[in-house]
């Protein structure tokens, strides 16, 4: 079937901000942010921000199961407008609050008389990273936005039938419900690692606590034998600098070059650019950490890489990397705010180097590792596992949309 986006949507909806606090009928609702798709996507909402919306915007823009949101403003020039989230049954049975999407977005709402509307979410898919979408992305002064209509009323879209549309959509979200699997196993384990990392450095139930006596400190009480030092004392810290232009190259000569948090993944970095200048490398298993806004997003290097100057890579003196990771993450709880409250849109080396650290005894150091190690080689796999899986599907996608796998006598 030959035919625009338009001719096949139902309804369709810009999003609703509303306000953070409760008024006058208002209704409470999770507002789906362009930031959250990754994680509502395979059915977390637990960072989605709870809205209080108008009850007259409430019931019209109130999401359902296999609507797919897209994203209508707020791109950079790295990654435009126009990526979309499908909003699959298991999120809505998830949630204690009604779903609807948040400003710079809009909902879709397909006729499933007319197609299949998981497919069209991977239809839609395959356009945005086909590069197909970029002559609608407008990039001009303020916000950078998505010409929806333009979009919706002249791209062509050649569909195939119904059947073969639900073929495909099976296959393709296949996939994702292997990652979803994943991920769950990866939230199960890291809060597995935070709740041993607080149970013994930050309430000190440890093992034989009870022997232990507290005394006060700078830091406030904590066991008798412990320290407090700062960072450049039990670490080694490399701190990032962009290279000048000529350096880099998109051919896979030298290292691969990473910038800052918008260029590597959840846990490792992926390639995107490389670099043939030496110095500012980060080496395998360092800790990655964003300098500059968000500070504080951590990452692990599964390859050597080059660290641009919003990232700098942080090592263990003693090799306790599993430690040092949870013990960051304990004290950079948010974006840009450190445990004591403070909040920095930048840090430099001397801010790094700086960072107080509470340094318990070497002996309970290596027990907690023993602990922490074997979890974290897990997230490793797991999170090569996801990649490994988003590499297959992102294969798949333009060959079956294409034809060149052909399903329609399997």
């Amino acid at each position: 079937m030959n035919c625009v986006l338009k001719d096949l949507i139902a309804l369709s909806k810009d999003g609703e901000w509303g306000k953070g606090e409760a008024f006058d009928d208002s209704v409470e609702m999770l507002a789906i942010r362009g930031t959250d798709f990754q994680d509502v996507r395979f059915g977390f909402t637990g960072d989605t921000p709870r809205r209080h919306i108008a009850k007259r915007h409430a019931e019209r823009k109130r999401l359902q199961p296999w609507d797919v949101i897209i994203e209508a403003a707020g791109g950079t020039k790295d990654q435009i407008t126009g990526r979309t989230v499908l909003l699959r049954p298991q999120l809505f049975s998830r949630s204690d609050l009604p779903l609807t999407c948040a400003s710079f977005s809009r909902f879709i709402r397909f006729n499933a008389n007319l197609c299949e509307p998981e497919f069209m979410f991977w239809y839609l898919q395959h356009l945005y990273w086909s590069g197909a979408l970029h002559k609608y992305h407008t990039q001009h002064t303020g916000v950078a936005r998505f010409q929806w209509t333009t979009f919706s009323e002249n791209e062509p879209l050649e569909l195939p039938s119904i059947p073969l549309q639900q073929r495909i959509a099976g296959i393709l979200s296949a996939y994702d419900e292997l990652i979803e699997n994943c991920q769950r196993r990866i939230r199960t384990l890291e809060q597995m690692a935070r709740a041993l990392y607080r149970e013994w450095f930050v309430s000190f139930r440890f093992p034989n606590h009870a022997k232990t006596p507290m005394v006060d400190s700078p830091m406030g009480k904590f066991p008798k034998g412990w320290g407090v030092k700062k960072l450049k004392e039990t670490c080694r810290l490399t701190m990032g600098q962009s290279p000048k232009s000529e350096f880099y190259n998109d051919r896979g000569e030298g290292l691969p070059f990473h910038q800052g948090v918008t260029n590597f993944g959840d846990r490792f970095p992926t390639d995107r650019l490389f670099c043939t200048v030496e110095g500012r490398i980060a080496e395998v298993g360092d800790i990655l950490f964003s300098v500059r806004a968000p500070v504080g997003r951590m990452n692990i290097a599964d390859k050597k890489i080059i660290l641009g100057r919003g990232l700098s890579a942080i090592r263990h003196n003693e090799g306790h990397q599993s430690f040092l990771w949870e013990q960051l993450k304990n004290q950079f709880t948010k974006d840009d705010m450190m445990g004591n409250g403070a909040i920095f849109a930048a840090v430099t080396k001397d801010d790094m180097r700086g960072i107080e650290v509470l340094c318990p005894p070497s002996e309970l150091i290596k027990t907690a590792t023993e602990h922490l190690e074997p979890i974290h080689t897990e997230l490793g796999l797991l999170t090569r596992n996801i990649a490994n899986l988003n590499k297959t599907r992102d294969l798949l996608l333009p060959r079956l949309l294409s034809g060149r796998i052909n399903l329609s006598h399997s």
